[in-house]
């Protein structure tokens, strides 16, 4: 969940709305549960699934039922929701609502499609705007465009890390995490100095990251390295959306996700990030 407030702040500092802090906080709290509600949801969706390839999980062993799961992501859902509009009134529904329909959508419908990996990184696209809300979705569109794409990334190498897979799909990823490293520096240019700065010197320690666990993942696609490979995406948006705010001359709250990242490091060794 430590990558969560980079979304929502990504797009508050896009749109220069940081001196609102209630709503900020708000929206950061609302974002969390959202996020929340679609880990509890997609254990309830994986349930058959996980019985075979992840019999440890909640509710395959026995420590949850279903029923409870299902209804525990719809009372996040709905706290998630209220949340929004307490932050940031009725105008934070026309982008808290897709977000919850795309958080449902891709759990119960989505994953086995086509589309499935954009499915799932429009959850983390609108997650962006909900921060910068309907009034400046313009401002933020290029943040979110560069956090989708990374998601997407991400989401298609999910898909093999049970099995093992194809190297194309991590040299893909790879050459992906490039550009999407390029276009976050890119899209500092018209910061000033330090924060220009910042934003590249973020965006170099994102792409080398995430980077360094593709190649891993090239030389060797076993379900180890595949699912390092996507912990490291999933961790890497922290320095990601760091230099997207730094680049939006916010260097007060980029220097806080990125204080995200060594932590998130630290916690990964305990739990599995996938």
């Amino acid at each position: 969940m430590l990558s969560v407030p980079g979304d929502v702040l990504v797009g508050v500092a896009a749109s220069g709305q940081l001196g609102n802090v209630p709503r900020t906080a708000g929206l950061v709290a609302s974002s969390s549960m959202m996020y929340l509600a679609g880990m509890a949801l997609n254990d309830y969706a994986d349930r058959e699934v996980d019985a075979v390839e992840r019999p440890s999980r909640p509710i395959p062993s026995g420590r949850i039922s279903p029923e409870f799961a299902l209804g525990f992501a719809g009372a996040l859902t709905a706290g998630s929701l209220a949340l929004a509009v307490a932050a940031d009134g009725k105008r934070a529904l026309p982008l808290a609502w897709p977000l919850a329909a795309a958080v449902w959508g891709y759990d119960l419908f989505g994953k086995d499609t086509p589309v499935a990996s954009l499915s799932m990184a429009a959850c983390r696209g609108l997650d962006v705007l909900v921060g910068s809300g309907t009034s400046g979705a313009a401002a933020a569109l290029p943040a979110a465009a560069v956090v989708t794409a990374h998601i997407t990334m991400v989401t298609e190498v999910s898909r093999q890390e049970v099995t093992g897979g194809d190297p194309s799909v991590s040299k893909r990823a790879l050459a992906g995490t490039a550009a999407v490293a390029g276009a976050s520096a890119l899209l500092g240019q018209r910061a000033p100095k330090l924060s220009r700065a910042a934003a590249v010197g973020l965006a170099g320690a994102y792409g080398a990251f995430v980077g360094r666990a593709h190649v891993d993942a090239i030389a060797e696609p076993t379900p180890a390295r595949l699912q390092k490979s996507v912990g490291a995406g999933i961790m890497g948006l922290m320095p990601l959306e760091a230099g997207l705010m730094a680049g939006a001359g916010s260097l007060g709250p980029a220097a806080g996700v990125a204080a995200l990242f060594p932590l998130a490091r630290k916690l990964s060794r305990r739990r599995k990030v996938t």
